[in-house]
């Protein structure tokens, strides 16, 4: 379980930070607004009516103590600006935030913001699911809790045996290996991971998150 916060919750931060709830990570919700903290706070860990430009209020929260921090402040650019400014002042090393404008865009990424977002509100979803499980590029849903994910192979797996990795989690089940254009359905158990590699697994969303763990660790 890990620690993320979202400032803003509006549609698209609202949903970022439920979708975070789901997949039973801590989250602090933070907003200027009234109503919108009202909407939400019995969905998150902690709802908080704050100023995010005000780099004191930050602090009082704890911000620096969380995995990553969601930028979702929509209309008020210069607002977001601030807020990425003192969290950078801050140290937070994982920065993402949404951008309204292409010349907001390209002032978050003067700011060494580390992805920046044009979301609809259905892209908090994906947003959500990319912090929870970073080794995963793509995904899809299969039913509720059940997920298809594409995973490649970064340099720290070099070298590693799939059943090596996958031990971790025998739940999972692996289904296909790619390296190049070549794609292997029938996987041998012994077969060395190289950089790049690509696998398909499918499993439950418990299992899947032991495995992200295994990879930030390996990382």
């Amino acid at each position: 379980m890990a620690q993320f916060a979202v400032i803003g919750l509006g549609s698209f931060g609202a949903t970022v930070a439920t979708e975070l709830m789901g997949l039973k990570h801590d989250v602090i919700g933070i907003d200027s607004n009234k109503k919108f903290v009202e909407n939400i706070s019995d969905q998150l860990t902690h709802a908080v009516i704050a100023d995010a430009t005000d780099e004191h209020v930050l602090q009082e929260l704890n911000i620096q103590n969380c995995e990553a921090v969601v930028v979702a402040i929509g209309e008020d650019i210069e607002a977001s600006i601030l807020c990425v400014l003192h969290l950078k002042n801050m140290g937070i090393n994982k920065i993402w935030a949404k951008a309204k404008s292409k010349a907001h865009h390209m002032i978050l990424t003067h700011l060494g913001v580390d992805k920046i977002i044009h979301p609809e509100e259905d892209m908090g979803v994906r947003v959500a699911q990319s912090l929870s499980y970073p080794m995963v590029s793509r995904y899809m849903v299969l039913e509720d809790d059940h997920y298809l994910v594409k995973v490649e192979i970064k340099e720290s797996q070099q070298g590693t045996r799939l059943n090596q990795m996958m031990d971790h989690v025998p739940e999972v089940k692996t289904i296909l290996h790619k390296r190049g254009t070549d794609i292997q359905y029938s996987l041998d158990p012994n077969l060395i991971l190289q950089t790049g590699d690509i696998l398909v697994i499918e499993g439950l969303i418990e299992p899947l998150r032991r495995l992200a763990k295994y990879f930030k660790v390996s990382n």
